[in-house]
């Protein structure tokens, strides 16, 4: 029997790529904002019940990270109800749920790569949003997926590094945040991972929980935009700037605070699920392949 999925968050950058990745493995719907309001429940109910999928894969989130401070109770509608309502309709519906969470669920203070079982800590508004909604899935008694990533980023939409393309081809000088590190993780190499995943259920016993899957290796945001840079101008792409400064946390305020550490521990992803992480470079080089023609033409 086919089985039927239900992907949110089908516009986002993330969304996107597992549209394209998991269109083999089932008949799927990606319903549009409108149809499907994770600020509603009687939205989610509706075309839950009408579609009635075996699995819901949960890729939609409230990703502002500053303006969740002033908007708290938004980000957890969307980032903990909601997810709190899916994995209940899948609990009474025998559904399973993978569900996408971040680093932001830890502060950041630990001196090593975070594994799944430690202690977490969210230092804002958003972290402790997708917290709330990690623990809903987990107590929803669904069988459930709950996978971490980190600093994700697309060939597509706005994100970190078309932001340094961008002001690479307008500015001389950059000042980038040398004191917070993790792993930029390319959205495509997460949706394909995810689709190996999803292929092989069931998600209970060793297979249920939480996994961190991200890019192998770790670099600082000023590492990051440098290599972007570095690459950029290899492939004869318009590079104006000439300095890439680094530069403290505190000299770059924002309302919400970011974890230091934001490396995870990718262990389970190769013990449990087989996957050897790509390393963040080899991520990043894909990706701007896939930017070239646009850069080029």
């Amino acid at each position: 029997m086919t089985t039927r999925i239900l992907l949110t968050g089908g516009t986002g950058q993330l969304g996107r790529n597992l549209a394209l990745a998991l269109q083999e493995l089932g008949k799927m719907k990606v319903p549009a904002r409108a149809e499907f309001d994770l600020a509603s429940p009687t939205s989610m109910r509706r075309m839950l019940d009408e579609w009635r999928p075996g699995l819901i894969v949960n890729a939609a989130a409230y990703t502002a990270v500053d303006r969740a401070e002033s908007e708290p109770e938004l980000a957890l509608a969307v980032n903990g109800a909601a997810p709190a309502a899916m994995a209940g309709w899948a609990a009474r519906n025998d559904a399973a749920i993978v569900h996408y969470s971040t680093d932001y669920v830890f502060d950041g203070a630990a001196p090593r790569a975070y594994r799944e079982d430690d202690k977490t800590g969210p230092i804002s508004v958003y972290g402790a949003s997708k917290l709330t909604g990690e623990a809903a899935v987990r107590d929803s008694g669904a069988d459930h997926l709950i996978i971490r990533t980190s600093w994700l980023y697309a060939a597509q939409g706005q994100n970190f590094l078309h932001t340094i393309l961008r002001l690479a081809r307008e500015r001389e000088t950059l000042c980038i945040v040398d004191d917070q590190t993790g792993a930029p993780t390319s959205a495509q190499w997460l949706a394909r991972i995810s689709a190996r995943i999803i292929a092989k259920p069931p998600f209970a016993g060793d297979r249920s929980g939480v996994l961190h899957a991200a890019a192998a290796g770790s670099v600082s945001w000023h590492g990051f935009a440098c290599a972007i840079v570095e690459r950029a101008r290899a492939r004869g792409w318009p590079v104006k700037v000439e300095t890439i400064s680094p530069i403290p946390t505190s000299g770059y305020p924002t309302p919400a605070a970011r974890p230091r550490n934001s490396v995870l521990d990718l262990d389970r992803l190769g013990r449990v699920y087989g996957i050897v992480p790509t390393p963040w470079r080899e991520q990043l080089d894909a990706a701007l392949d896939r930017i070239a023609p646009s850069m080029e033409g």
